[in-house]
């Protein structure tokens, strides 16, 4: 069944009507073809609620839903992860938010680190922000989760490891980081209701001194084993093995 977000306000339980207005109407018109009486779920992008609707009538702009029932939708990871990833080269970074989204992950913050080779100014920077953001809206529609992860603005290193400091746990793959049994007590200590920071370095990863002030802010290091890998496969095995762990502890 198709999923669709929505604004809180479109939403009406009162009245047991949902209004979809934007770049859905047409898809849902004049790509889709739906029909009056055919149903969708819609989220608020907000609440782990599944809205089940009916197409009831169409207007120029906008699509009118009946209410049928709500039900809580329970997709969500019971932790809520952060990733911090270090800006990649070319258009690694939309691959990036696709997978992370479908593999949980509540929020993605692009890092400005040492060894990033894109540089991005502030015009560029919003623009991308912008794209990045639908990317993470499509995603969570296509993996139907409940929430639309927030894609931020491109943060420096230390403005990350600020953004993370109240968070409960805080880890950060290093090639230097050889104690795996360490990385698994960490890793098994994570408990539903953590918040939960991962640092992922760009290609040629963390510069030493990151890693010092990382470490000197009490981010904790982890070894993803003996192979080094990319800078898009670090970040989707730590979501990988927090999702494995986390929903089998609910």
């Amino acid at each position: 069944m198709y999923h669709f977000f929505v604004e809180p306000s479109q939403i009406s339980e009162n009245d047991k009507r949902v209004i979809i207005y934007g770049s859905d109407v047409n898809h849902i018109k004049n790509v889709l073809r739906m029909k009056i009486g055919e149903e969708l779920n819609v989220g608020d992008g907000v609440t782990d609620r599944e809205y089940r609707c009916a197409i009831t009538s169409f207007g120029e702009d906008s699509v009118l839903c009946e209410l049928r029932f709500i039900k809580e939708n329970n997709v969500e990871l019971p932790a809520k992860i952060t990733l911090f990833q270090g800006l990649p080269k070319a258009d690694k970074m939309e691959l990036i938010i696709q997978k992370a989204v479908e593999l949980g992950a509540a929020q993605i913050v692009p890092v400005a680190t040492k060894r990033c080779v894109v540089k991005l100014d502030d015009k560029k920077a919003a623009s991308k922000i912008s794209r990045w953001q639908g990317i993470s809206e499509a995603a969570a529609k296509q993996s139907k989760r409940s929430i639309i992860p927030e894609v931020t603005g491109v943060m420096s290193f230390k403005e990350a490891i600020r953004k993370a400091s109240d968070m409960s746990v805080r880890i950060i793959p290093y090639e230097l980081a050889e104690d795996m049994e360490k990385t698994r007590d960490l890793l098994n200590a994570v408990r539903p209701g953590d918040s939960i920071a991962v640092f992922i370095g760009p290609e040629g990863g963390f510069d030493e001194s990151e890693i010092a002030y990382a470490l000197e802010n009490g981010v904790e290091p982890i070894t993803l084993g003996r192979r080094i890998l990319r800078t898009e496969t670090a970040g989707f095995t730590v979501l990988a093995w927090l999702s494995y762990l986390l929903e089998g502890r609910e």
